[in-house]
């Protein structure tokens, strides 16, 4: 199994509407990151600090790397802009996390 973990920011009163979006999620989107080889993904808030956590299990083909190149990855990331740190080019900022412990 492949996996990535990482760490994203929620700006401050942002939570209910960031649950939402995610909650009404475009069907374009989630058929892009299955299309990309990812076949499980969940996202994680720690209320206290506002940081996400975000888990990937992706297929051993997986093409993780052509998604920022997606126009609907692009649209989703301006969509989604107003609610967390992001980077110049409208991508959330991530931390990558490393793996420290898993049980198979």
């Amino acid at each position: 199994m492949n996996g990535r973990a990482f760490r994203m920011k929620l700006k401050p009163g942002t939570v209910e509407e960031y649950r939402r979006r995610h909650d009404e999620i475009w069907p374009e989107l989630a058929r892009a990151l299955r299309d990309a080889g990812v076949y499980d993904y969940s996202i994680f808030l720690d209320e206290e600090t506002l940081h996400l956590f975000a888990v990937l299990k992706l297929w051993p083909d997986h093409k993780l790397g052509a998604l920022p190149e997606q126009p609907v990855m692009q649209r989703w990331w301006d969509y989604m802009a107003d609610l967390m740190e992001v980077e110049p080019s409208k991508r959330p900022r991530e931390w990558p996390l490393q793996q420290m412990f898993h049980l198979p």
